[in-house]
């Protein structure tokens, strides 16, 4: 019995390295979504909301048995997200940084993670109708307030807007 658990720990710790390294990428972002850090900047609050809900899916990575790990993650994250949405209030930077932790919460599963408003509303313990409105409202708020840099920005140009260059496009000749 001395040998398969050491083999048995092995091949779950392979398991698990192939799953993280496969959707590292995805969940950091969600993660950065919901703490509403930048992207472009280390999130540190991202990432230890990300590592917990890692760390708490491989203690049950054996007994998923043909679920998705990554439903379980996202799950994780949403939950402790949730517990600790009271350290993530106020403008942080990132884009959805002005939200409410509730809004971003929200957004994120529906539409980052393309969850449905039952499931959403499910795994939040809300009604649908206030998981509709809190995305309808999140929406609302960041089409209000475009990020900074973007197009829209007050006092520059749109990038096709070339009024302050001279037209380079040759010119007809004509009479």
């Amino acid at each position: 019995m001395r040998e398969r658990r050491p083999a048995r720990q092995r091949r779950q710790a392979r398991e698990f390295e192939s799953f993280v390294a496969g959707t590292a990428g995805r969940l950091l972002h969600a993660a950065a979504l919901l703490t509403g850090e930048p992207a472009s900047r280390p999130a540190p609050a991202a990432e230890e909301l990300l590592t917990y809900a890692l760390a708490r899916t491989y203690t049950v990575w054996d007994r998923l048995r043909g679920d998705d790990p990554y439903v379980r993650v996202r799950e994780e994250m949403a939950a402790r997200f949730a517990r600790t949405a009271r350290r993530h209030r106020g403008p942080r930077g990132g884009l959805t940084g002005r939200l409410s932790p509730q809004q971003r919460l929200v957004l994120v599963l529906r539409l980052h993670e393309g969850e449905s408003e039952e499931q959403t509303a499910a795994q939040l313990g809300l009604p649908t109708e206030r998981v509709h409105t809190l995305c309808l409202r999140a929406l609302a708020e960041l089409r209000s307030h475009p990020p900074a840099g973007g197009p829209d920005r007050p006092g520059r140009p749109d990038r096709t807007d070339r009024t302050d260059r001279p037209d380079s496009r040759p010119q007809p000749a004509g009479p």
